[in-house]
C-alpha cells in the first residue's frame, strides 16, 4: 500500500513562534513545526486512538534532498517562502524542527499573516508530511482504574512537504482527530487494528481504502467542524503529488 500523507498540528506556545524584524524592515518567522520525544495523544489512545511520538533525526534525510514550502492554512496558493528560494530554512536541534522563513511583505496576504501573527488571530502551526518509517509498541497507561495497555507510534522517518500557519489547529478531539487515525492506520495497512478501533469508531472504516489524488484548489481547505471522511487525505495526497513533480 502506498504512504499516506499526513497533517500535525502545535499551537503556537507549543512551537515557540516569534514574529521578528530584520535590518532591512523586513519581517521573519521563526519557532518549531514538531518536537521531538514528546508523546502525543491521537485520538483517544484507550480505545480508537493512539499515542504518538517523532524520534529525533526524522527530518534528516527530507531536509537534505527535499524542497519544502511555508504556505497560509496549507493553501497552495499562498506560498510564503520556500527551501529551493532560500527563504524558507529548515533544521534540527535538540526540539525538534526548527523553522525560519523570511516574510516579504511586498505580497498583501503576507503582510496579513505578520498581522494576524501578532495579534493572535492566527494560533497555530502544522506540518504535512509522509511516514517513510515508523515503528508501533504496546505501552502501559496509568489511568484511575489501573494500568491500561495502548499502541505507540514512534516516527522515525518522514518526507516533508509543507509547513504552515493556521487559523485552527487541528485538536485530537475534533473531526481531525478522526481523519489522524484514519490516516495513520491506512498507511500501517493492519486489518486487525482497524477493526479494534473502528469497533468504537465507525467512521474510521472510510480510510480502509486510500483514496488518490484529485485536483487541488486553494479554496477547498477543510473547515472547521465540517465532517468529511477522507477529504482531507485526498486534499493532502493531490498537494504531494504537486509536489513531487515541482522538484
Amino acid at each position: 500500500m502506498p504512504k499516506t500523507t499526513e497533517r500535525r498540528d502545535l499551537s503556537l506556545a507549543t512551537a515557540g513562534l516569534q514574529v521578528r524584524a530584520a535590518e532591512s524592515g523586513a519581517s521573519g518567522f521563526a519557532g518549531h513545526a514538531a518536537v521531538f520525544n514528546s508523546r502525543t495523544a491521537i485520538g483517544n489512545p484507550l480505545t480508537w486512538g493512539f499515542y504518538e511520538e517523532i524520534a529525533a533525526g526524522a527530518f534528516t534525510k527530507t531536509i537534505s534532498e527535499g524542497d519544502a514550502r511555508m504556505l497560509v492554512d496549507h493553501d497552495t496558493r499562498l506560498v510564503v517562502s520556500r527551501v529551493s528560494a532560500g527563504s524558507l530554512r529548515l533544521a534540527q536541534d535538540n526540539v525538534g524542527l526548527a523553522v525560519d522563513a523570511d516574510l516579504d511583505t511586498e505580497l498583501s496576504y503576507v503582510s496579513d499573516l505578520v498581522v494576524n501573527l501578532r495579534n493572535k488571530n492566527i494560533t497555530g502551526m502544522s506540518f504535512g508530511f509522509r511516514v517513510v518509517k515508523d515503528d508501533w509498541e504496546t505501552v502501559s497507561v496509568d489511568t484511575s482504574e489501573g494500568a491500561m495497555d495502548a499502541e505507540l507510534r514512534v516516527i522515525r522517518e518522514v518526507q516533508l512537504f509543507e509547513v504552515s500557519a493556521v487559523t485552527f489547529p487541528a485538536y485530537e478531539d475534533t473531526d481531525a482527530g478522526l481523519r489522524s487515525v484514519g490516516v495513520a492506520l491506512a498507511a500501517r495497512g493492519d486489518a486487525e487494528a482497524f477493526d479494534r478501533r473502528a469497533a468504537y469508531r465507525p467512521e474510521l472504516n472510510d480510510f480502509r481504502h486510500e483514496p488518490g489524488p484529485v485536483p487541488t484548489r486553494g479554496g477547498d481547505a477543510t473547515q472547521p467542524g465540517e465532517t468529511t471522511g477522507g477529504r482531507q487525505a485526498m486534499r493532502m495526497e493531490a498537494l504531494a503529488a504537486r509536489y513531487l513533480l515541482a522538484r
